[in-house]
């Protein structure tokens, strides 16, 4: 059984060596291989190799393909590879060493899924309320158990985000939405519905492929006793103009292909109205959508 990591690489280096420690410590299947993919996606700041262990290889692009883009760099060369799952994580996050073995016994004990994806805790320090918890919560506070979309907002809600890890998200269910922050992902389900959408270029591209699995006749199973810590944002900063822009513009692209007819109608008129009274660069998204400017778009 082939197994492959594509670990997408932006921003601080320390960041992704520290995911790829944590990483190596995965204990593994019996008869398995573990090949870590580490696709550089950041030009101004580069991931140096150094001392990787022969089943670390690195791939760097030449520019910044966003987060579908980037991915599916590293997901061509897995299935060139022959891998049987594709394991897709952030580099801003940690693992714990059973996660992946917990993830693989979800797909195998649920036949149609075609995705597994795990409960992630926010790191400790990266909550989005640090002085709600106590000192023995952090490190416990969800950040994903499972994932709804909000159809008549189109907005993707993570099940249990912001609350301390009681037990109560412990069942292993099937879940409308998976995060691109980590999944697990049958090379036979990539094969039939295709790689991440690079129209997207980040944010909604997950949605997309959730739908896309939905629509293919998979499901997707949250596993909770697989479990990762987030740095949440490290990356793109929340509340930033990034995040106006492609937000903006790709819940417009999902929406318009996805939504109920009345959602997409009220859509429609939101947009209107961005383009009165929205931010600098939601008004841009705005018009990217309806110039047909996708991928990186106007975003500089």
């Amino acid at each position: 059984m082939r197994i492959a990591c594509v670990l997408l690489h932006y921003g601080n280096p320390s960041t992704t060596s520290e995911c790829i420690d944590s990483l190596l410590k995965l204990s593994l299947p019996k008869d398995s291989s573990f090949t870590i993919y580490v696709i550089d996606n950041d030009p101004k700041h580069r991931f140096v190799k150094k001392n990787l262990p022969e089943n670390v290889h690195l791939l760097v692009n030449e520019h910044n393909l966003g987060y579908s883009g980037g991915n599916n760099v590293g997901i061509r060369q897995a299935l060139a590879e022959n891998s049987d799952y594709v394991l897709i994580l952030n580099n801003d996050t940690k693992v714990d060493k059973n996660f992946l073995v917990e993830l693989l016994e979800s797909l195998h004990q649920n036949e149609n899924a075609g995705v597994a994806a795990p409960k992630i805790y926010f790191e400790k320090g990266h909550e989005f309320h640090k002085s709600r918890y106590k000192k023995d919560d952090l490190g416990k506070v969800i950040w994903y158990a499972g994932g709804i979309m909000d159809w008549q907002n189109l907005i993707g809600h993570h099940r249990g985000v912001d609350e301390v890890d009681k037990g109560q998200f412990d069942k292993e269910e099937k879940t409308e939405l998976m995060t691109g922050c980590c999944l697990l992902i049958k090379s036979e389900a990539l094969k039939k519905i295709g790689l991440f959408k690079e129209d997207y270029f980040l944010y909604y591209e997950d949605a997309d492929f959730s739908m896309r699995l939905k629509n293919a006749g998979y499901t997707i199973t949250y596993s909770p006793k697989a479990l990762v810590w987030h740095k949440n944002a490290e990356s793109s900063g929340s509340g930033s103009p990034l995040q106006d822009y492609f937000i903006t513009r790709n819940r417009l692209l999902f929406g318009i292909q996805y939504a109920p007819l009345r959602t997409k109608v009220a859509l429609l008129r939101e947009s209107v109205h961005l383009l009165k009274t929205g931010r600098e660069w939601q008004k841009l998204g705005v018009k990217d959508y309806f110039s047909r400017r996708f991928g990186k778009g106007s975003y500089k």
